[in-house]
């Protein structure tokens, strides 16, 4: 599978050479069932675009992560209906782990894109857990007449793998019977203020093979308003990129997806975060 490169690129000047890349950036501007604010399918083109607002330098890393080389792909087509775009996500990914040992980052577009996302990570990595960070379960097997809905995100991968939620703070009744049970740990955010223990719980919980899939509205609104179901009471910014810190220096992290990204008119606040969380995470990994 041949990835032409994008247009829009994450923070890079130039674009470089696939096969040179330490990091592989992947649109991903899919919206079918968002279910109050809309939006997320100008995320991925909002994020590129804040992105060269980015000092190079990170302050916190103390180094140019850019220069370990990052390609961006050309955007995945997200006009097909459900039960094709599905389908041809999930092919591109494995194309996209066949083809190269980049480190991959999605970006989205709505939280369902993750179910296509996790079965490659999954069929490589038989001890794959999952980091999710969320303010929603997403743990419906389907809503509004759709299993590929946002708020079924990770409801395929609970049935197999390993889940570990951090910063929920709301869960619907068809779905509570799903949270803290199988696969699943679930750490409501009103119950684990003490990010240390929590920290520490986390790390205990996950395998040693961790993807990390990060909807934005996981942050508080104040931290990220553009995004179409915020809940009040997230995490602040340091506390989340503290316990990140930690996973990717601990654990084995082989995928990230960043989502939920829904531009607001007149604000760039939540596509220029984003843009600053998928930067970070790259100087952490690298």
């Amino acid at each position: 599978m041949i990835f032409k490169p994008s247009k829009k690129r994450f923070v890079a000047r130039e674009q470089i050479a696939f096969g040179d890349a330490a990091f592989v950036v992947l649109p991903v501007p899919y919206e079918k069932t968002t279910s109050y604010g809309k939006g997320t399918k100008r995320g991925p083109a909002a994020v590129l675009d804040a992105s060269y607002q980015l000092e190079l330098w990170d302050e916190e890393t103390k180094g140019e992560t850019w220069k370990k080389g990052i390609f961006t792909a050309a955007p995945v087509n997200c006009a097909l209906p459900e039960n094709k775009f599905f389908p041809l996500l999930e092919r591109t990914v494995d194309g996209l782990l066949s083809a190269t040992r980049a480190l991959p980052f999605f970006i989205g577009g709505e939280h369902s894109v993750t179910q296509a996302l996790l079965p490659p990570f999954i069929r490589r990595h038989k001890d794959l857990s999952i980091l999710h960070f969320d303010a929603h379960a997403d743990l419906r097997p389907s809503y509004q007449g759709s299993a590929h809905s946002h708020a079924s995100a990770v409801y395929p991968a609970s049935r197999t793998n390993r889940l570990v939620q951090i910063g929920i703070r709301s869960v619907g009744s068809d779905e509570r019977q799903y949270h803290n049970a199988g696969n699943v740990r679930t750490h409501l955010m009103h119950e684990n203020l003490d990010f240390a223990k929590l920290e520490r719980d986390i790390l205990r919980e996950l395998t040693d093979t961790v993807y990390l899939t990060i909807d934005v509205d996981g942050f508080d609104p104040a931290e990220m308003p553009g995004t179409g179901t915020p809940q009040p009471g997230g995490f602040r910014w340091h506390e989340a990129m503290k316990l990140f810190k930690a996973v990717c220096a601990k654990k084995k992290v082989v995928g990230v997806d960043v989502v939920e990204v829904s531009p607001v008119k007149g604000s760039n606040i939540t596509e220029l975060g984003a843009a600053k969380l998928i930067y970070r995470l790259m100087g952490y990994l690298s």
